[in-house]
């Protein structure tokens, strides 16, 4: 699986936008630390710009940016052998053809590494455009996911609870109440008990700079 197959398993990016911001939030909740978080929302990235992140804490990571001209997504996977440190930069044809509107992200500073993006996965959706766009690459051969495409944006192609819910008891090894989970995803206001019932150290008002810096609804 390539970004070629993520790219048509994306959805609009609008629900792709509610889907980040509710991810951000169940990480908020099961995760207090900042710094331990997997997934992140920041609705006041720059002044006309959303982000969402991933970090695994091991140097993958991706990052979408949601802003008027669409969205950009930028998937790094370290052990990639696409890695712009693998390939002494960044493969042909991953960045290549990002249009204009997106070309500052691209050249991000926040995005690459001594001015090589740091990337090997990407996609766009303009507003004018009717789906997920991508590069023409030459993967190399002999790599099951080679651009680390297929578990950097898993999460992204399937969107269902119970995804996040198996994902969450792996990686923070705490039990999940699926029925919170659908809760959040549904974008469904939160409560002492919605909080409790995934952290019962948290309460609503311990969230609220959370919540603001995710922009989740409130009612």
């Amino acid at each position: 699986m390539t970004v070629n197959d993520v790219a048509r398993s994306l959805p609009d990016p609008n629900v792709l936008r509610d889907h980040c911001r509710a991810l951000a939030m169940l990480d908020a909740i099961l995760s207090p630390d900042w710094s331990s978080r997997y997934y992140s929302y920041d609705a006041r990235w720059s002044p006309t710009e959303e982000m969402a992140s991933m970090r695994n804490g091991s140097g993958d990571e991706y990052s979408i940016v949601f802003a008027s001209a669409g969205v950009y997504v930028r998937g790094f996977d370290h052990e990639s052998p696409m890695s712009p440190y693998a390939e002494d930069g960044v493969r042909p044809g991953v960045v290549d053809s990002v249009p204009e509107e997106f070309r500052s992200c691209v050249e991000e500073p926040a995005f690459n590494d001594d001015g090589v993006p740091t990337v090997t996965a990407c996609l766009w959706h303009r507003t004018t455009d009717e789906s997920w766009q991508t590069g023409e690459i030459d993967f190399p051969e002999g790599h099951v996911d080679p651009d680390g495409a297929d578990w950097l944006f898993r999460l992204l192609a399937d969107r269902s609870p119970e995804a996040y819910a198996s994902f969450a008891v792996d990686y923070y090894e705490v039990p999940v109440d699926l029925d919170t989970v659908r809760h959040i995803c549904a974008l469904r206001p939160l409560t002492d008990d919605v909080v409790r019932a995934l952290n019962a150290d948290l309460t609503l008002e311990n969230l609220a700079e959370d919540i603001a810096e995710i922009g989740y609804p409130t009612t």
